[in-house]
């Protein structure tokens, strides 16, 4: 379910890959094997976020 700063998932083929833990602000692997081929900044993640609800918030505004 998602939390209250919504949710940040990766996924392939309809296959979640990894999500990122907006609360520990870390990646978070399916399958941890992955891990160990690739990584994903969970920085990124958090500035998609942040950009997302600004631009929502001025939709909203001009709604």
């Amino acid at each position: 379910s998602y939390g209250p700063s919504g949710q940040y998932t990766h996924e392939f083929d309809g296959d979640e890959e990894f999500y990122v833990d907006l609360g520990k602000k870390e990646t978070v692997w399916r399958l941890p094997m992955f891990s160990t081929f690739t990584s994903f900044d969970p920085q990124g993640a958090l500035t998609n976020i942040a950009v997302t609800k600004h631009n929502l918030d001025i939709l909203i505004k001009r709604s």
